[in-house]
């Protein structure tokens, strides 16, 4: 049986609309809340599971909401007199049998922990336009270094032969120089000859030829 809020009043707004609401645990509640945002006023709408009910139609009188964002349970607890909460709604209403449903964290934790052993992990996804240009520019600028490092490479190996060609022409110069440099020391050491002049030369020699013709003659 409902019962109206009688005697002082605590809050600013409508009390007894709030008691015949008759928010309980299992009602699906949406609850619009006022907030304060750089001295704006924002509505905020948090919808959820009623979970507990406490202190009845007092003035203190409470009820927590919990609901599920993004795979993490949230609860809050609302005063059921607040001036902050500008509208209150019930979605769906479920008859239960317990008058704290405190055991839902425990079942939900068990089923998300099912949940999980059933998942398979994926790091599957498009790419973005500024991944896709990001990817292209290093693409490009690891081809122009290779390009850059194969140039670099093909000049070394050329710098390389050539070194190489210059030092066996420096060798093969080396080489003939030295053996030249042999044949001007053997050519040095040859002894001289020396032609010993006989009597019998030196009187041919002195002898005219006219003179040798006549005593053939004679």
């Amino acid at each position: 049986m409902k019962t109206a809020v009688t005697g002082v009043s605590v809050s600013p707004v409508n009390m007894n609309e709030r008691v015949e609401l008759g928010i309980r645990p299992g009602d699906t509640v949406r609850v619009h809340q006022k907030i304060q945002d750089k001295g704006k006023t924002r509505i905020q709408i948090f919808e959820g599971l009623v979970l507990a009910r406490k202190h009845g139609n007092e003035p203190g009188a409470t009820f927590t909401v919990r609901k599920v964002a993004s795979g993490v349970g949230v609860e809050k607890i609302f005063p059921l007199y607040s001036p902050l909460i500008d509208r209150l709604e019930i979605v769906r209403r479920a008859k239960v049998r317990r008058s704290k449903l405190y055991y839902i964290r425990e079942k939900v934790a068990r089923e998300v922990r099912r949940q999980m052993r059933r998942m398979t992990m994926m790091t599957m996804s498009t790419e973005s336009e500024t991944e896709a240009t990001a990817r292209a520019i290093a693409e490009a600028k690891a081809l122009e270094e290779a390009e850059l490092k194969s140039k670099e490479e093909a000049a070394a190996l050329e710098a390389e032969a050539l070194a190489k060609a210059e030092a066996a022409k420096a060798e093969a110069e080396a080489e003939a120089a030295a053996a030249q440099a042999e044949v001007v020391v053997e050519a040095a050491s040859e002894p001289e000859v020396v032609v010993e002049a006989t009597p019998e030369a030196e009187a041919a020699v002195e002898t005219p030829a006219e003179e040798v013709v006549e005593d053939k003659k004679d």
